[in-house]
């Protein structure tokens, strides 16, 4: 099944902030994982965060982490992240599980 991406408004900024080298490394990333299979996770590249309800999934690209949502057929990605920033967005912006908190796991 193909998923349609679509970027916040915040994501786009931040995409474009990138250096063009890393902005065209992260669409790459995105086209390829989140493109087709967007849920399906694994060690290193994409993970289900947990004691988060949203978002609910990230994909690590070298230093910069994705954060995104999958809606139906719709994968709507909320932040492009240094790894750096990714702790403190989330304790920002993450809404958390009613049993757990907010964080990266």
């Amino acid at each position: 099944m193909r998923y349609e991406i679509l970027l916040a408004p915040g994501a786009v900024r931040e995409l474009n902030r990138l250096a063009a080298v890393t902005r065209s490394e992260v669409r790459a990333a995105m086209e390829e994982h989140l493109r087709h299979q967007p849920t399906r996770t694994s060690k290193s590249r994409i993970k289900r965060l947990r004691g988060i309800r949203k978002p609910e999934y990230r994909l690590r690209v070298g230093e910069i982490r994705v954060f995104y949502d999958v809606r139906g057929r719709t994968v709507e990605v909320l932040a492009i992240i240094a790894k750096a920033q990714a702790e403190r967005w989330l304790a920002q912006e993450g809404v958390p599980d009613a049993e757990g908190s907010a964080g990266e796991s």
